[in-house]
C-alpha cells in the first residue's frame, strides 16, 4: 500500500518555470510601478507555474473538510467533548458553519468527508470514507497502524481525483475533529526541531493549567511512540490523525493534477508538513492562507519557508481562512487577465521607463 503512495507522488513535478517567467514579464508590463503588486504578483506567478498558464482562472473550487476523532481526548486535552465532532459535521452539511457562509460568498463548494469519526453518521451529502472509529490514544501507544495511515493518505488522493473528474480546479483544506491540535502539535514536533512548548497551543481555548497538561501529553506521546522523523508515514501512524493524513493526501493529489491547494490553519499546515516531507515538490502547489492565533502555526510556517497571505488572528479550522484567501487568488488572476499593459494602454516606452 505504501508503494502506491510512492508511485503516485512520482508524478508530481515542480513549477513550470517557463510559465512563471512569462507571467513575471507580463506583470512587469502592467500599468503599475514595478514591484507595487507585492504578494499578488508573487501569487500570480505561482499560479502560472502550477497551471502552465500565464492567465489562469479557477471557476470551480472546493473545500474538502476531513473529519476524524482522536483517542487522545481521553487525556482531557480539549475544552470541548468529542460529541461536538458529529454535531459540527451536521452543521457543515446543513450549510450553517462559518466555512459554509464564507464559501458561499467566495463561490466555493464544501464537501465533508468522514474519514474517522467515532460515531455513525448518515447523510446523503456526506462522503463516508471511514477507516476506523477514531484513533487510539497516542499517549498510550500508536494512534493507528501504519497501513491505516497510508490508507488515510490514499483517501485524500482519491477524493481529489474524483473532484478533478467533476471539473474542480482548485482545492481548500478544511478539517474537523476535537483533539486535532494535540495530534498536529505532536506531528510537527516529530518532523521538525520545534520544541513541544512552542508547538502546543490553546486549541479550542483551554486555560493555563490544561495547556500545561496538553504539553505533557504531547511529550508523553512522543516518548512512548518514538516516531521516526525520516518516515513521515510512521509519524502520522504513531502521533497523527486520520483527518491529518486525509488532508496530506488532498495536497498530494492536488499537486499530481496540477491544481493549487490553499492551506488553511494549524491542522492543515501540519498536513502540509507531512505532504512536503513525503514529497518536497508538493510545497510548490501550496498557498498558505493565513497565520492563525495558534502559537505553533507561525513557527511551523517559518520552518517550511511558507508565507501567509492574511493576518486575521483566526483560531478556527474548517477551511475558514482558506476560503477567505480565495478572494486574493481571484484578485491575482483578474489582475493578470484584465489589467492593461503599457502597450495596450497606449503609454509610450519613455513613460514606461519613467514609471520603472
Amino acid at each position: 500500500m505504501r508503494q502506491r503512495v510512492m508511485e503516485y507522488i512520482g508524478e508530481i513535478r515542480g513549477l513550470d518555470q517557463t510559465a512563471v517567467e512569462a507571467a513575471k514579464q507580463h506583470i512587469n508590463n502592467l500599468t503599475v510601478p514595478p514591484g507595487s503588486l507585492g504578494k499578488l504578483a508573487a501569487m500570480a506567478q505561482q499560479l502560472a507555474g502550477i497551471t502552465g498558464q500565464v492567465k489562469p482562472s479557477f471557476d470551480r473550487r472546493e473545500v474538502i473538510i476531513m473529519a476524524g476523532d482522536h483517542g487522545v481526548c481521553e487525556e482531557g486535552v480539549s475544552a470541548f467533548p468529542q460529541e461536538v465532532t458529529p454535531q459540527m459535521i451536521h452543521n457543515f452539511l446543513a450549510g450553517g458553519a462559518a466555512v459554509n457562509v464564507l464559501a458561499r460568498q467566495a463561490g466555493a463548494d464544501v464537501v465533508c468527508v468522514d474519514i474517522g469519526v467515532n460515531s455513525e453518521i448518515s447523510h446523503p451529502d456526506l462522503l463516508s470514507r471511514k477507516i476506523r472509529y477514531g484513533t487510539a490514544n497516542m499517549a498510550q501507544g500508536p494512534a493507528m497502524s501504519y497501513d491505516e495511515a497510508v490508507q488515510s493518505i490514499l483517501v485524500g488522493v482519491k477524493v481529489v481525483e474524483d473532484a478533478v473528474k467533476r471539473g474542480i480546479q482548485l482545492f481548500i483544506t478544511g478539517e474537523m475533529g476535537i483533539g486535532n491540535t494535540t495530534a498536529s502539535s505532536a506531528v510537527i514536533c516529530a518532523l521538525t526541531d520545534i520544541p513541544v512548548v512552542d508547538a502546543v497551543g490553546r486549541g479550542t481555548g483551554i486555560d493555563d493549567a490544561r495547556l500545561q497538561h496538553k504539553i505533557s501529553v504531547v511529550e508523553q506521546a512522543l516518548k512512548v511512540n518514538a516516531p521516526d522523523p525520516l518516515d513521515p508515514v510512521d509519524v502520522l501512524a504513531k502521533v497523527g490523525g486520520l483527518e491529518i493524513g486525509g488532508l496530506a493526501g488532498v495536497i498530494l493529489g492536488a499537486a499530481v493534477h496540477g491544481c493549487p491547494v490553499i492551506i488553511d490553519g494549524f491542522i492543515s499546515s501540519a498536513a502540509a508538513l507531512l505532504a512536503k516531507s513525503i514529497c518536497p515538490d508538493a510545497a510548490d502547489y501550496m498557498i498558505v492562507s493565513h497565520a492563525s492565533h495558534e502559537q505553533g502555526h507561525r513557527r511551523l510556517l517559518q520552518e517550511m519557508d511558507l508565507h501567509p497571505a492574511l493576518e486575521l488572528d483566526l483560531r478556527i479550522g474548517e477551511g475558514t481562512g482558506g476560503v477567505l484567501c480565495l478572494h486574493l487568488v481571484d484578485a491575482a488572476c483578474r489582475i493578470v487577465r484584465e489589467m492593461a499593459t503599457f502597450e495596450s494602454a497606449g503609454i509610450s516606452g519613455e513613460t514606461k521607463e519613467q514609471a520603472q
